[in-house]
């Protein structure tokens, strides 16, 4: 992972942890950072059994992704979870440490625009004890990434009551959310 980054002209740096960064509460516990500075790297297929096409996506830890916006995004017509043994496979890293970089194929890899909020986000550098941190702009250039929208959209209750905004995920404070009143 660190020699697909060199390849490309950048130099990062794995901090360890004795203990687990697994899951991305655990890695912003550890480095001390926001959970939307925790980049998942989340490992989606499509096709059948004999003919999968991975997807990574690199997500805030703050959202989910919305099959459907990603199926969307990448026009395909269906898309699922990859189980562990085929994030495994198609990887080459176990779940919790699959990095966006330096897999063992190529793989189609859409970003969250929403790790753009930060000057600096953390990603899994190989196991579930490692991670390094890289400007989002790097690490879309790093993992040839798309940036789309495919996180989740959520209902938040409106003050008046009866009513709802649709909020995109991780607004920006000082940025109106965006969406529809019904």
């Amino acid at each position: 992972m660190v020699e697909a980054a060199a390849r490309k002209g950048v130099t990062i740096e794995v901090v360890t942890f004795d203990e687990s960064t697994h899951t991305a509460a655990e890695a912003a516990h550890a480095l001390g950072a926001e959970l939307g500075q925790i980049v998942k790297s989340l490992v989606f297929v499509s096709g059948g059994a004999d003919d999968l096409e991975p997807i990574l996506c690199l997500v805030s830890g703050v959202n989910r992704v919305d099959l459907a916006r990603l199926a969307a995004v990448c026009g395909l017509p269906d898309v699922r979870r990859a189980t562990a043994r085929e994030a495994d496979e198609l990887t080459g890293f176990t779940i919790g440490g699959i990095p966006p970089i330096g897999h063992i194929r190529r793989l189609r890899v859409i970003m969250d625009p929403d790790l753009g909020r930060y000057e600096v986000v953390w990603a899994a550098a190989g196991l579930p004890t490692a991670v390094f941190p890289v400007p989002p702009a790097t690490l879309r250039v790093l993992a040839d990434a798309n940036v789309a929208p495919i996180a989740e959209v959520t209902a938040a209750p409106s003050p008046g009551g009866g009513r709802s905004v649709v909020v995109e995920p991780a607004s920006a404070p000082g940025r109106p959310a965006t969406g529809t009143t019904g």
